[in-house]
C-alpha cells in the first residue's frame, strides 16, 4: 500500500450541509417512505438547550437518487418505477463530504449515498475487491474507504468511488477484524481484531500508511490495555485512540504508540455504564459517543469519561431516534451524526446543534 492520509473528520462540510437541509428534507426530494416529523425531535427537548436534533434518515437509494425525464417516462410507459435498493443486512456506517457509507452482511457489499451527486451505488464485489463479510468501515481524509473483512481476515481499501486500491493485513496477522480506524497523519491505520471465545487474540493490530505491520495493543484479560471481545474504534483528532472493550463494557483509550492512557465504564444499566456496547465514534471536539443496543441509544462523553448527555431511545417502532438493534456509530466532518439500525434497515442523520442555535430554541421554547 502506498503512504495515505487518514482523518475521521475531514474538509469541505458546508456542501453536505446544504445537499442535506435542501436535498434530503425539501420538497424536491423523492417522498419518503413515512411522512416527515410534525416538529422537529430535540435531545434535550426545550425548555432545556437543545444540543441535538433528528434531521433525516436514509433508508434505500430513493432517498438520494435524482429522479430524472428517463425515469418519469419509464413510469408512464411501462407502469414501473425503477428497483428502490434498500439493506438487507447493514452493519457498518461511515460519512465523509457528502458519502455516506454501509456495510452490508447480506448481500457482502459496501452501499454509497452520494448525496452531492444525488447518486446510489454498491461496490466490494469485483475480482481482488470482493468482500466476503463487510463489518467495520471508516474513510480518511484523502477519502479512501477501508473496510474490514471478518471471514476474508484482512481489510480491503478502495477509493471513494469503491475502485479497489489494495489490502492490508492477512489470516497469518487477523483472528477476526471486526472494524478498523484510521489517524489524521496516515500513519497509523488501527484494525480491531475480536478473536473470539476460542482465541487469545484480543487485540488492535497497527499498521503504518504503506500497510506494513508495526505493533499489537491488548491480548486477552481484563486489566488496563487488556481486551475482552473488542468491537469498534476510533480515532481523535489528538490521535489518542479509543476502543471500545465490550466484553469488559468499557472504553479505554491510548497514545498512537498503544500506551494505556485511561478507561471508564462498566457493567450497568445506569448512565455512563454498558449493557451491550455495539460500537464508538469520536468528533472534531473530541466528544466520545457510544451506541448501546440493548439501551437503544447513544451516550455522548468528554474526552475523559464525563457523561455528557444521552439522546435515542429503545423502541419497538420505527421512528426517528427509535432503535432496536442499534450497530453502529459515524460522525463527519460537519460533527453530523450517523446511527445505523440492523432491524429498521435505516440511518439516522442527527446534527449536533451549535450554543448559538440551542440557546435561540430554549429562548423561543420560553416565550411560547
Amino acid at each position: 500500500m502506498g503512504r495515505r492520509r487518514a482523518s475521521k473528520r475531514t474538509h469541505g462540510g458546508a456542501g453536505f450541509a446544504v445537499c442535506l437541509a435542501a436535498l434530503l428534507l425539501s420538497a424536491c426530494a423523492p417522498a419518503p417512505e413515512r411522512p416527515p416529523e410534525a416538529t422537529p425531535l430535540y435531545w434535550p427537548a426545550p425548555p432545556a438547550q437543545p444540543r441535538f436534533v433528528h434531521e433525516t434518515t436514509l433508508r434505500s437509494s430513493r432517498d438520494v437518487r435524482a429522479d430524472t425525464d428517463s425515469d418519469r417516462l419509464r413510469r408512464l410507459v411501462s407502469g414501473v418505477a425503477e428497483r428502490d435498493m434498500g439493506f438487507d443486512k447493514p452493519y457498518g456506517v461511515a460519512a465523509a463530504r457528502g458519502m455516506v457509507y454501509v456495510t452490508d452482511t447480506g448481500d457482502r457489499v459496501v452501499k454509497a449515498f452520494d448525496v452531492p451527486r444525488r447518486r446510489f451505488f454498491r461496490f466490494g464485489f469485483r475480482r481482488e475487491g470482493v468482500l466476503r463479510k463487510p463489518l467495520g468501515i471508516t474513510v480518511d481524509a484523502s477519502q479512501r474507504v477501508y473496510v474490514a473483512d471478518a471471514v476474508a481476515r484482512r481489510v480491503v481499501v478502495y477509493d471513494r468511488f469503491g475502485l479497489f486500491l489494495g489490502v492490508i493485513g492477512d489470516p497469518t496477522a487477523l483472528v477476526k477484524p471486526t472494524d478498523v480506524a484510521v489517524d489524521a497523519g496516515g500513519e497509523r491505520i488501527y484494525v480491531v481484531d475480536t478473536g473470539g471465545i476460542d482465541s487469545d487474540h484480543h487485540a488492535v493490530v497497527v499498521y503504518d500508511g504503506q500497510g506494513q505491520k508495526r505493533f499489537e495493543i491488548g491480548g486477552r484479560g481484563s486489566g488496563p490495555g487488556r481486551f475482552n471481545l473488542p468491537v469498534a474504534a476510533s480515532v481523535a483528532a489528538d490521535g489518542t485512540l479509543y476502543v471500545l472493550d465490550a466484553g469488559n463494557f468499557r472504553v479505554q483509550a491510548f497514545t498512537p504508540e498503544g500506551r494505556f492512557l485511561r478507561e471508564w465504564g462498566g457493567v450497568g444499566r445506569t448512565f455512563g455504564r454498558f449493557a451491550r456496547p455495539k460500537s464508538i465514534a469520536v468528533d472534531g471536539d473530541g466528544i466520545v459517543y457510544v451506541v448501546d443496543a440493548a439501551f437503544g441509544n447513544v451516550q455522548a462523553f468528554t474526552a475523559d469519561g464525563r457523561l455528557l448527555l444521552p439522546f435515542g431511545r429503545l423502541s419497538r417502532e420505527d421512528v426517528p431516534g427509535g432503535f432496536a438493534l442499534p450497530s453502529d456509530i459515524a460522525v463527519d466532518e460537519t460533527g453530523r451524526v450517523y446511527v445505523l439500525d440492523q432491524l429498521f434497515r435505516k440511518i439516522d442523520v442527527i446534527r449536533r446543534l451549535s450554543d448559538a442555535e440551542g440557546l435561540r430554541l430554549q429562548e423561543q421554547a420560553g416565550s411560547d
